[in-house]
This record gives structure tokens, sequence and C-alpha cells, in this order.
């Protein structure tokens, strides 16, 4: 692969691109490589290696966006890349400023994936797959699965900064089916994060027994009640109800468009204040870390409620010039084919003071969503529906029959200004946010969180 562009070489390029005029230029450079392997039916398969190199370039001018990509990283591939934009223009040459070096926060990684024999890696899938398996003769079929990537970035523009991330990702997933007197059942688990092998010197093998678990769990399962009720909502995975619920309608391009139901309520108090959040790139090893965003702002730690009241937005560079505000690293993009629009890294409700055992004792009857299948949200309205993946009716304080079928459904600002109780039993999980087209690597996260009224949509008759 080519080498990426160095400060000279992005120098050029950026003048190129402003050479008929424009108020900014910026060109983001990447070169990746990754491994993906699979063990379904206890056989290893689609073992899949290949990699990647190129370039984006932009060219903002009266607040247009021209822009192309280009597969390489040869200057003379950079090179004609910048005549494209710069022939959208027809106006005098822009002077950018002097490159310099914009320091990041770069996580570490200690044990280099690639340099781990492809052995040990299927190896630890075929324990993966028989853990798995071991759970009971019920399950049918499981599939187990690792991955990795490594992305090295560049991102130079007209303002000055150049900025570099090299990127490593690593996850295992499992996927259970449970099959029992023809009803057919599912259990999900991964481990991932921006880290390197050592990642799964723990117990790795315990993913594949909680999927199994679950699926097994839910072959028992009750069809779900219907009604407005108590909901208490599991940690880490259950992280991602904020994410949607409350994450994509903080993203400055929903804000800006008028399709987000938080427009215009920064300063106001939306929960309770036993409810505080961030969007954090800072944390270590987390999925949905990095050193630097995409538009080379370094990585941040930002507030978005404090104490249940609204105050910040996530920002990239444009939404925040357009706000007179400062970027919070959230400028990201799924690859250098695309442009860069402001999304979420890892997205979390901070621990609270709350027993997550007492929290549940306190329910005389509700229920217990411990995981999601995906939902839908409309940002300009707030109304959301959630498919649960896992779920358990609470009755009397005790957790007690599993349900399937069930559904939440509410409006995001009944639902944030419901929570009354916040766990201190925080964990983090591993997702895949898709926006635009675009899919990047997020976090999620929280302890147990409870909702005090929310409209449970069951299958009981």
């Amino acid at each position: 692969m080519s080498e990426l562009p160095s400060t000279e070489l992005a120098e050029r390029v950026i003048a190129r691109s402003l050479a008929n005029g424009g108020e900014f230029a910026e060109i983001f450079a990447e070169r990746s490589a990754n491994l993906q392997m699979s063990i379904d039916e206890s056989r290893v398969e689609d073992v899949v290696s290949g990699g990647e190199q190129g370039a984006g370039l932009q060219v903002v001018s009266d607040g247009t966006a021209y822009f192309a990509h280009v597969d390489g990283l040869a200057e003379d591939d950079l090179m004609h890349a910048a005549e494209e934009v710069a022939s959208a223009l027809r106006g005098s040459r822009s002077e950018p400023q002097a490159l310099s070096t914009r320091e990041g926060h770069p996580q570490k990684i200690e044990v280099r994936p690639e340099d781990v024999p492809a052995q040990r890696k299927s190896d630890m899938l075929r324990e993966l797959d028989e853990r798995g398996r071991a759970q009971g003769d019920e399950i049918a079929q499981l599939r187990v699965s690792y991955g990795e990537v490594r992305r090295e970035i560049v991102v130079a523009n007209s303002a000055g900064t150049y900025a570099t991330d090299d990127r490593t990702r690593v996850r295992i997933g499992a996927q259970a089916v449970a099959a029992r007197d023809g009803s057919v059942e599912t259990g999900t688990e991964t481990l991932g994060g921006h880290r390197g092998f050592e990642i799964f010197e723990g117990d790795p093998g315990r993913i594949a027994e909680q999927a199994a678990r679950q699926a097994l769990t839910l072959l028992d399962a009750d069809p779900a009640p219907t009604g407005s009720m108590p909901v208490v909502v599991g940690k880490g995975f259950g992280g991602v109800l904020f994410h949607e619920m409350t994450g994509h309608g903080l993203e400055a391009d929903h804000i800006h468009k008028g399709a987000s139901v938080y427009a215009g309520k920064l300063d106001e108090m939306l929960a309770e204040p036993a409810v505080t959040a961030y969007d954090d790139a800072l944390l270590a090893g987390e999925w949905g870390s990095d050193g630097i965003d995409d538009e080379g702002a370094p990585a941040q730690k930002t507030m978005v409620i404090d104490e249940g009241k609204l105050v910040s937005y996530l920002y990239d560079r444009r939404g925040a010039e357009r706000d007179g505000a400062e970027s919070t690293g959230n400028g990201r993009r799924g690859s250098f084919r695309d442009l860069p629009i402001p999304r979420m890294t890892n997205t979390y409700i901070a621990p609270g003071d709350a027993d997550p055992e007492a929290m549940i004792a306190e329910v005389k009857k509700g229920f217990y969503a411990v995981s999601f299948a995906g939902g839908q949200v409309e940002p300009a309205s707030g109304d959301f529906v959630f498919g649960v993946s896992e779920g358990y009716l609470i009755e009397d304080g005790k957790v007690t029959k599993p349900c399937r079928g069930a559904t939440l459904i509410g409006n995001c600002l009944d639902a944030l200004a419901a929570i009354d109780a916040v766990g201190s039993d925080f964990d983090m999980k591993s997702g895949i946010c898709g926006k635009g087209g675009q899919r990047v690597p997020v976090g999620t996260g929280q302890g147990h969180v409870r909702i005090r009224q929310l409209t449970v949509g069951g299958t009981e008759v």
C-alpha cells in the first residue's frame, strides 16, 4: 500500500483544491486492512481478508461542499481529485494556512491482532462454538465470528490542521438459535473494543454461553403483556434506548433541520437530577473511541445532560460554525468516500447510586427489558417503538417469567422525564450505527435504568 500523505503533499493538494476559490478545503486519507472469520455448524468458513486505500477531498464555498474521492494515495491520484473539486468553482485562488500537527488522544494497543496467528483465532472460535452448544441439546444452530480492522488516517485542511490516527478494533460475536416443538428463539452476544487482541485475555467463551442461555430461556417465554407500566431497562446494551431516543436528536444536523424534539431546549430541565449523560470518545478501549474525529478535532468527552438539564448538542465543524460554537469532536464518516456528518461516539447515561435489585424490588407489576432488537424513532416528533429481544415480567418486586414479542412504545421527551432511578452497575456494549448511508462503530452504555411509566406493546391475548 502507498504511504499516507505527508504534510508537504497535503499542502500541495489543498492548494490545488483552492485554485479557483473557496473558503475551506480538506483532505481525508485512509488505508485499512481487515480480517473476518466465522464458524457455522462447527465448521470454520468465510475467512476473508482485505484492505483498501483512498482519499476524499472537499472544498466549501458559500456553504456548499464540493466533494470528490479517489481509490488511491499516489500524488497523481490526489492531485486529480483536487482538480475535480476545484473545477466546480470559478473564483480567484484562496490561500490556505500552513499545516501544523494537531495532537489527538490515541488509543493504546498492546497486542496487535495482525501479529496473532490465525490458528489462535480459529481455536478461540472453536471454544466459543463448543461452549455455546454445551448449554443444551435444544441449541439447533450456533454461529460465532471474529473480526479485526486497522484504519490509519490523515486529516488535513486549509485552516492549518494536520492530524493522524491509527485505529484498531477487534470483535467477536455469537448467535445461538434454540428450537423446541416448533418454537424457535435467538440469543446474541458480542465482545469488542478499540483495543488489540488483549481484550480476549479473560474469558471470551462466556459470550457464547450467554447467547445460548438467552435463546434457551426464551423457549419458555410467555406472550408479553400489554399496557402502561414501570419498565426497568438493563445495563450495557440497554443504553441503545438512550442512544436512539435522545442521542440522535442531539446531533447538530437534526437540530438545524428542525427535525428534533430537542431543538431550542438547551438549558431546559428534561429529566430528573439523577440523569447525567455524555458522549465520550475518550473512554479507553471502548468501541466508539478514537484519537481524533474524522475532521481532525481531538477526541473529547462532552456532557450533554447535566443532572437533568440539556447542556450541549453534538457538533461537527460545519454545525459548530453555524451556531458559533466549538466542534465537540463528533464529525465522523463511514469511509474516505463520505463527507463528515455529526455522529455519536460512546453515548451513555452516567452511573447513578441506585442498587439494581432494590430498583426492581420497588416495582409491584412491571416489565424488565434486558436487551433490544432494534427500533424506530421519529426525531421530529420524538415518538419511538423498540423491539425487545429479551424481556421478563416483574411481579411483586421480583423478576419472574420471560416474555416474547414485547415492544416499548413512547415519546423521547416523556420517557427521558420519566427516568426515576439510575443504577450503579455501569457497563458498555459495542454496536454499529447507520445514518445517511454511513455506518460507524459506536458504544452504548448505562447501569440499570428505571422508567416510572411506559407503554409495553405485547402479544398477550
